[in-house]
C-alpha cells in the first residue's frame, strides 16, 4: 500500500527543519542552507501545516522545539543521514554493488584488511565501506548492511555466520619477562596485568581455569586490543591477547609468551547482517569468501 502523499514532505522542507532543529536558530540555519531567513522560516511553517502540528515554541526571538518536534527531528536525521550515505555509495559505486561493513578495529586492521584485497580482486563490481564498532547497535537506525561481532551469535532479528575462535595468550616484551622472571601462572601474579575494558574478567577466567586463586586484580584498562598490545611491548605489563592478531609481533620476538598458559575463548568471531538483507548481493559475495578463507586459516 502506498505511503500517502501527505506524510512525505519534500527534502527541502526537512532539510531545513533539521538544520534549524540543530542549531535551534533561524539565522544559522539560513546560512548553513546558503538560505534567506525568510525562506527557512516558510519552510519551516510549510512543513508544520503539512504535518497538522507545529514543531517549535516561538519566544519572541528565538525557538524552542516542542517534545514531538524533539522526537521528529531525531528521526528525520537519521532518515537523511541514511539518504545521504546511500547516496555517497551510489556515486561511489553506480552498479549498487556497496556493502557497508562495521568491523572491530584491531580484528578489522589485524585480520580482515589484509586479506580484503584479495576479495575485490574477486568481486570487482563491489565496494566496501568500513566503520568500527566497538559494540552491538540497532541495524534500523544505522545504514549498516552487515557487521564483524564477537560474542554469542544472540543479535536480535540477524542472521549470523560463524568466522573464527581465538586462543588468547599472555604476552610481554621480552625484556618485561626476563626482568620479572616469569615462567608459571603463579608468577603472573606478581606482575602488572593490562585490561580490556571489552573483557573484565579475562584474567579471572585466565586463573580460574589453570587453577590459581587469584585476589582483586587491577591494573591498567584499555579499549582496543591495539593499545594493549603496544603497552605490553613497551614493557607495561602482560596482555592476554588472542595469539592470531599478534602473530607478527610474536614471530619478530617484540612481544612473548608470559608463560605456556593459554585461554580457549568461549565467545567467538561472527559475520551478522539484519535478516531482510540476507539476499543482498554483495553480502552474498562477502559471506562466501569469508567461508572460503576462514576455511584455509
Amino acid at each position: 500500500m502506498p505511503i500517502p502523499r501527505r506524510f512525505l514532505p519534500s527534502t527541502s522542507l526537512l532539510q531545513a527543519f533539521e538544520v534549524t532543529a540543530r542549531t535551534q536558530n533561524v539565522t544559522a540555519a539560513a546560512k548553513e542552507l546558503s538560505l534567506t531567513q525568510s525562506a527557512v522560516s516558510r519552510q519551516i511553517r510549510a512543513l508544520e501545516e503539512q504535518l497538522g502540528t507545529e514543531l517549535f515554541y516561538r519566544e519572541k526571538q528565538s525557538l524552542r522545539l516542542t517534545s514531538g518536534g524533539e522526537r521528529y527531528a531525531r528521526e528525520i536525521r537519521e532518515a537523511l543521514q541514511k539518504i545521504s550515505s546511500a547516496s555517497m555509495s551510489l556515486r561511489a559505486n553506480p552498479s549498487g554493488g556497496t556493502l557497508n561493513l562495521a568491523i572491530l578495529p584491531t580484528f578489522g586492521t589485524r585480520w580482515l584488511a589484509p586479506r580484503l584485497p584479495d576479495f575485490l580482486s574477486k568481486n570487482p563490481g563491489v565496494t566496501i565501506n568500513l566503520v568500527t564498532k566497538m559494540s552491538q547497535f540497532d541495524f534500523r537506525s544505522e545504514a549498516i548492511d552487515a557487521a564483524i561481532h564477537f560474542g554469542e551469535p544472540d543479535w536480535p532479528d540477524c542472521g549470523f555466520q560463524l568466522l573464527r575462535g581465538e586462543v588468547v595468550v599472555p604476552a610481554c616484551s621480552p625484556d618485561f619477562k626476563q626482568v620479572h622472571q616469569l615462567e608459571t601462572v603463579e608468577d603472573l601474579l606478581l606482575s602488572p596485568l593490562l585490561h580490556l575494558s571489552s573483557r573484565p574478567d579475562a584474567w579471572e577466567q585466565f586463573f580460574a581455569l589453570h587453577g590459581v586463586l587469584a585476589p582483586a586484580l587491577e591494573g591498567m584498562l584499555f579499549d582496543q586490543f591495539a593499545t594493549a598490545a603496544q603497552a605490553a611491548m613497551s614493557g607495561m605489563g602482560v596482555a592476554l591477547l588472542p595469539d592470531f592478531l599478534i602473530k607478527d609481533e610474536l614471530e619478530h620476538g617484540v612481544l612473548v609468551r608470559a608463560c605456556e598458559a593459554t585461554l580457549n575463548s568461549s565467545p567467538q568471531y561472527y559475520l551478522c547482517w539484519p535478516l531482510e538483507h540476507g539476499k543482498y548481493g554483495p553480502l552474498q559475495a562477502f559471506s562466501g569468501w569469508l567461508r572460503d578463507i576462514c576455511d584455509e586459516d
